[in-house]
């Protein structure tokens, strides 16, 4: 059954005015829940030299979930992440990433999500719809996820987990660095695959 436990096999969005049944067990996870950095990841996987990827995350970076059982469509996700904390386990590279060819971390230190709305996908598998702010330049991104739970961890926290992705075309918020290949093709494409795995404490 999916987090907030409609009884039917609709797959309309959350926020349809359709009255629905839900599960009191999922909807007592309503509430706001910070994102855990010690345990959550923001990462991503980009194509090099046409021929391997080249995978890193963000260490730094903060968000909240705010889960509405009786009204699912209100639920919502604000997250941001310290450009600076790239990490792809090569300080040149990583280096790079941060000036201006491609972040310019110095200039915009923050890249930024803000949802605006929400799908359930079927069982456990939700879309989240919103803004990404990246160099100032705000453009739509959906994110799917899937719910892997909730529990109670050994010091009293309510946790809950969630993992997905997204694919971006980096040019769209203007990183358009690239370097031309010798047997054709480009240095670095242009499509990002963006990853996410989430644990967040219950706060309020």
């Amino acid at each position: 059954m999916g987090l907030f436990g409609r009884k039917n096999s609709s797959t309309a969005t959350l926020d349809t005015a359709a009255p629905v049944e839900v599960d009191p067990a999922l909807a007592a996870l309503s509430g706001t829940y910070t994102i855990d950095p010690a345990h959550s990841s923001i990462g991503f996987t980009v194509r090099h030299a046409m021929v391997t990827n080249v995978r890193g995350s963000f260490t730094d970076h903060e968000g909240t979930l705010t889960l509405d059982g009786s009204n699912p469509g209100a639920s919502s996700a604000s997250i941001d992440v310290k450009i600076a904390s790239i990490d792809t386990g090569i300080a040149d590279r990583d280096g790079h990433l941060r000036g201006g060819d491609f972040f310019d971390a110095e200039q915009f230190p923050v890249m930024s999500f803000r949802s605006t709305g929400a799908k359930e996908l079927g069982g456990d598998k939700y879309r989240i719809i919103g803004d990404l702010t990246i160099k100032d330049v705000t453009r739509p991104l959906s994110i799917d996820l899937e719910f892997n739970g909730s529990a109670t961890d050994p010091y009293g926290n309510q946790r809950i987990g969630f993992e997905g992705g997204a694919e971006i075309l980096r040019s769209d918020w203007g990183l358009t660095w690239n370097a031309a290949l010798e047997t054709g093709g480009v240095m670095v494409s242009d499509k990002v695959k963006l990853t996410f795995d989430i644990s967040a404490i219950l706060s309020a």
